[in-house]
């Protein structure tokens, strides 16, 4: 107990709070811009954290971790623009109430499910820690697989309504997924000797270009036609958040930060999926489904307190076991062996203390992240105030530039302009776009983890339904495509009569 409140005490000394808060700070900052992630982020900082005590450095990381991530939301709401790969989910309604004059309520819905997300995620990481992680770790390729079918069933729940629409963007999806090398094989596949496509499509300007340039092509034409941007000009709604809104959806949140949590504790899941992931369940428990898609705060407060519960659910397995599940948990193992800190076991023995500091610290970031992005709210909603025109020629350029800082490539500038002409398209023929990024996000998931499944069992199909965990995730999975397809024959029923 002891070790408990010496961790506390650190986490709470003047210069841990101030690395903190500048932590959330600069990460809100990141995660606004489009292009500047929560990993290029924490790998800028870490040579700063080099002369810190421990729990200093990490108070700063993880302030730059948990900000970068809510950050993201600013943007998305506010322009149509996700400033990080895990806002995109939100795209799907923040937009629609900043269109509605709502942008103020957006945000502080996102403010606050990414602290309860965040908070969340903290007290299993406090309590589940050791539990989890281990049977996160049991997971083989079977079950990987498995969960990226289930991520996969979500296209079905965003394409209500244009079920046929939304699965032929997933196919073009998943076939721009096998751009780049082969993950069993080691081949080249469909990059037709263009060197920059070695690596596959990068996804930060295909993100970029898909829903903001798309958004950006569809507002200036409203302009040049005469008809109001997706920015509705000076319509700043004054009202805020109310406590009643919060809790008609306590549910809501306590499901999508529980969903955020396990799937960040799995390894290469990452909170886009997790996102995805919540937002179609919320909108299968809605009393209201039919608002998804149109403005509502359900869906923004199931896509952020989803992606803010990945944060702590990705330090289990880092902490407990020394495995990294993406790259910022990468970056952050990096960090913890500078500091003279071995993940593991061991850890928690011998630096007992430390580790309840970068708990406690964790615990301070995302409460740093309510009542910093409280304070921010009423000033980046002004955003809304600037003319259509004016504000999609900055968006534009701001997505030149965030395309472009991904990997200092030109070409990158190309891909954005590709994809923003494609969501374009997309958008003017009525084809949903989340389910193309989903199935270019889970696609590599999915068949690499196939593919190893198979070659382990030596081509034997049953081992996907031998395994407890996949044949439990893949029943689940066929339910929700088979429930979705029941409400479509249900709805056209009902329109013919």
């Amino acid at each position: 107990m002891s070790e408990v409140f010496a961790g506390i005490e650190a986490a709470l000394s003047f210069g841990s709070l101030i690395a903190n808060v500048t932590g959330v700070s600069l990460g809100i900052l990141f995660g606004a811009m489009p292009g500047l992630t929560a990993a290029m982020g924490v790998a800028l900082l870490i040579p700063l954290s080099f002369g810190m005590p421990p729990v200093e450095a990490f108070s700063m990381l993880l302030g730059m971790y948990a900000g970068a991530i809510y950050g993201g939301s600013i943007t998305a709401i506010l322009v149509g623009t996700p400033g990080t790969v895990a806002a995109a989910a939100t795209l799907l309604e923040g937009p629609k109430l900043t269109a509605k004059g709502q942008s103020r309520k957006a945000l502080e819905m996102a403010t606050f499910a990414s602290f309860f997300g965040g908070i969340f995620s903290a007290v299993a990481l406090v309590t589940c820690a050791p539990l989890l992680a281990t049977a996160a770790m049991s997971f083989g390729p079977a079950e990987y697989f498995a969960l990226a079918v289930f991520a996969l069933t979500v296209v079905a729940t965003l394409s209500s309504g244009a079920m046929c629409k939304g699965l032929a963007a997933a196919f073009v999806g998943l076939f721009l997924s096998t751009v780049g090398i082969d993950p069993v094989s080691g081949d080249f596949r469909n990059t037709f000797d263009v060197p920059e496509l070695f690596n596959g499509i990068s996804l930060v300007p295909a993100l970029v270009g898909l829903f903001a340039v798309s958004q950006v092509l569809l507002s200036l034409e409203d302009v040049f036609l005469g008809k109001s941007g997706i920015v509705k000009e000076g319509k700043l709604s004054n009202q805020g958040l109310t406590l009643g809104e919060i809790w008609t959806n306590k549910f809501n949140l306590l499901r999508s930060s529980l969903l955020g949590t396990l799937i960040g504790i799995i390894p290469a899941t990452g909170a886009s999926a997790a996102t995805f992931i919540a937002y179609g369940e919320a909108k299968r428990f809605s009393k209201h489904p039919e608002a998804f898609g149109k403005g509502t705060l359900e869906g923004v407060a199931a896509t952020e307190s989803s992606n803010n519960g990945v944060t702590g659910g990705a330090l289990i397995p880092l902490m407990t076991l020394g495995v990294p599940g993406d790259v910022l948990t990468a970056i952050l193992l990096g960090a913890l062996m500078i500091q003279g800190l071995t993940p593991g076991p061991l850890l928690f023995q011998e630096h007992g203390a430390t580790v309840n500091g970068i708990f406690a610290s964790f615990f301070v970031s995302n409460i740093l992240i309510l009542v910093v992005g409280l304070i921010a709210v009423r000033i980046l909603g002004k955003v809304v105030l600037v003319p259509t025109a004016i504000l999609m020629s900055v968006v534009l350029t701001l997505c030149a530039i965030g395309s472009f800082a991904a990997n200092n490539s030109t070409f990158d500038i190309g891909v954005m302009a590709a994809f923003g002409l494609l969501g374009y398209l997309m958008l003017k023929a009525g084809f949903p776009q989340p389910p193309m990024l989903l199935a270019m996000i889970l696609g590599p998931l999915a068949e690499s983890n196939f593919r190893r499944a198979l070659s382990l069992s030596r081509d034997d199909f049953s081992t996907f339904f031998t395994s407890p965990i996949s044949c439990v995730i893949l029943a689940v999975s066929a339910c929700v495509v088979l429930k979705t397809i029941w409400d479509e024959y249900r709805g056209c029923k009902r329109e013919a009569v």
